[in-house]
């Protein structure tokens, strides 16, 4: 593939360099959603894993559930909600609606049903706090997990392109698929630029799995349910 391909898929039409910020965007956005989804799922599964309570399993039955509505369904009211905040346009509207999810919690709460009860039992007699349990113990000793929901969550939110389209309308402030599709639009004709843009918008993505490989195939012992 030709050099002058991805200058022009950067350059975009107009020569501003619009794609750069695109990016920017994209890595903020995923990368907010992905370090949020991660710290507030695990402090869920670790709650509904190892903590009784009454209505626990309901909780959990509940925020399974959510997992069978449509984003479609809940589109609409929630950008409602978005305009009252005075979200539109702006790195919060992008970010706020998808910091949890319920796959995620999911996920951490079938991975912490594994977690050895002694090793939390030695640190309470020791003294150790709850919170520091969850912040010394929990997460040092939860690895796979939690590098298999980052990189599912920011694939996810990287190649989300339904919301950004809603939710933006400042050129400085969509994200990739967005610049893609507009750029398709224009550049039907150009495919070496086209295939440069599809290129340059899969780099972070292999970037991240790579970096985690180690801990992302070690991550399938989560799907055991364990013993309540």
């Amino acid at each position: 593939m030709k050099v002058s391909n991805f200058v022009r898929a950067i350059a975009g039409n107009d020569g501003n360099f619009t794609y750069l910020r695109n990016i920017a965007n994209s890595v903020f956005v995923s990368g907010s959603i992905t370090v949020t989804t991660v710290f507030l799922s695990s402090l869920v599964g670790y709650g509904l894993a190892k903590f009784r309570f009454r209505g626990r399993n309901l909780a959990f039955m509940a925020i399974m559930a959510t997992m069978m509505i449509p984003f479609e369904t809940i589109m609409i009211p929630l950008y409602m909600v978005t305009l009252k905040l005075h979200l539109q346009d702006s790195y919060g509207g992008l970010i706020v609606p998808f910091m949890l999810n319920a796959f995620a919690v999911f996920q951490m709460r079938q991975y912490l049903m594994t977690f050895p009860e002694d090793m939390l039992d030695a640190a309470r007699i020791d003294g150790t706090s709850e919170p520091a349990i969850y912040a010394r113990v929990i997460l040092p000793n939860s690895g796979p997990v939690i590098a298999t929901v980052a990189v599912l969550t920011f694939r996810q939110q990287w190649d989300n392109l339904l919301w950004p389209l809603l939710v933006t309308q400042r050129e400085e402030m969509k994200t990739i698929p967005a610049y893609i599709v507009k750029f398709a639009a224009e550049k039907y004709s150009d495919e070496g630029a086209m295939m440069a843009v599809a290129v340059i918008a899969s780099i972070p993505v292999f970037f991240l799995f790579f970096s985690l490989s180690k801990y992302f195939v070690g991550g399938s012992s989560m799907y055991s349910a364990g013993k309540e």
